[in-house]
């Protein structure tokens, strides 16, 4: 006889999805994580035997939760100084085959930065459809809406993160030989070599958050970001190191400056040039980095 699951087992074995849900709706750990912490007090003063399903009431409370705190952060990151990139998820390893299902679904840095685009709304329905497969008839009862009205929901938004997110499938391998070629060519200052690496119209975002210079808006140009980062080996005392990590499941760059971790940096790739990159200088979203690798 299979023994009983107690609540705080349904709870623990639910916990990866409703964070991968609170962190895709907000974008940051401690979010994600005060989100969990406010669904765990309701868990506990729940009527737990009457719940027809435990999971899918822990996922609409952490849903709605997650939406309460999105609109609330959405009104703080009107006054953010800068472009509001995601903190990253970073791994320094590969990745192992518990961390790969955990990041089963799509958060990359460019998808994340796609989604700050749209509603709240249009992000919960959008997330909860695409990403974690839910049904109509689900959707509509953890938004409180109409399926009608969460379908457009998630029509008009697939149609702005389609517009907002350069995508393409391009094997692993590649993503990192890519990669590791701009990181030798960027430890050393050699413009030309970048530039070659980077596609024309290749775009920059940068997320300083108002405590570390980052471009007000994205930069444009394959030309002006292959000097942006030729002139720092010659600029930062203490030298200029890269290297490779997991930002968000995919392929990225950890940077320091002098020895001190300065920025993680995500790339999308044709599989030929690098289009896009994402870097996080901001010092509170490098903070969670910074305690993992010590």
């Amino acid at each position: 006889m299979q023994p009983m699951t107690t609540p705080p087992d349904t709870f623990a074995a639910t916990r990866p999805r409703l964070h991968a849900i609170a962190y895709r709706m907000l974008g940051t750990r401690a979010d994600a994580e005060d989100v969990l912490q406010d669904a765990w007090l309701r868990w506990q003063q729940a009527d737990q035997a009457a719940l027809q399903s435990a999971e899918a009431w822990l996922v609409t409370v952490v849903t709605r939760l997650s939406i309460d705190r999105l609109r609330a952060a959405k009104a703080e990151r009107a006054d953010y100084i800068g472009c509001w990139l995601p903190e990253p998820l970073v791994e320094v390893e590969e990745r192992t085959p518990e961390t790969m299902a955990e990041l089963a679904s799509d958060l990359s840095v460019a998808f994340m930065w796609a989604l700050e685009r749209l509603t709240v709304d249009e992000r919960a329905a959008f997330l909860l459809r695409q990403a974690f497969d839910r049904d109509y008839d689900e959707i509509a009862t953890m938004l409180g809406k109409s399926e009608a009205a969460c379908r457009q929901l998630v029509h008009r938004a697939t149609e702005r993160v389609r517009q907002g997110q350069r995508r393409f499938e391009v094997p692993r391998h590649t993503h990192r030989e890519l990669l590791a070629k701009f990181m030798h060519a960027a430890q050393s200052g050699q413009t030309q070599a970048m530039e070659a690496l980077l596609a024309a119209d290749a775009e920059f975002v940068g997320d300083g958050g108002g405590k570390m210079p980052a471009s007000s808006k994205v930069l444009l140009g394959g030309h002006r970001i292959a000097n942006l980062y030729g002139v720092l080996p010659g600029k930062v005392e203490g030298g200029v190191d890269y290297r490779l990590a997991e930002v968000n499941g995919e392929p990225g760059l950890l940077r320091y400056f002098a020895g001190k971790l300065e920025s993680a940096q995500a790339f999308v790739t044709d599989g030929e040039r690098i289009v896009a990159i994402y870097v996080v200088r901001n010092p509170d979203k490098l903070q969670g980095i910074r305690q993992q690798l010590h």
